[in-house]
């Protein structure tokens, strides 16, 4: 299984962007990816998340969804910490 190359929420909001005007020129969605060098299942993809963001929300909301995973490992983290302490304190290992 070949990787595809990794665009950045700026690159997708311009993809959109471009795909929009094509589209609105009379071209096929099928066509417009064709063009855009991306497949029709990205292009679906990219239009949930990003669709309607502008660049610079694009980024935080990346900023924001690396960060919420960074808590939650912390959390889940600090949960098995504390279980293991609970176990140890009550004699159970």
């Amino acid at each position: 299984m070949s990787q595809g190359k990794r665009r950045t929420p700026e690159q997708i909001i311009n993809c959109l962007r471009e795909a929009e005007v094509l589209l609105s020129q009379g071209l096929s969605i099928p066509e417009v990816c064709k063009r855009l060098g991306i497949s029709p299942q990205s292009y679906y993809r990219y239009r949930k998340e990003y669709g309607g963001l502008k660049v610079n929300q694009a980024k935080r909301l990346k900023e924001l969804e690396k960060e919420n995973s960074r808590l939650r490992r912390a959390v889940s983290d600090l949960t098995l910490d504390k279980l293991i302490l609970s176990e140890a304190a009550r004699g159970n290992f």
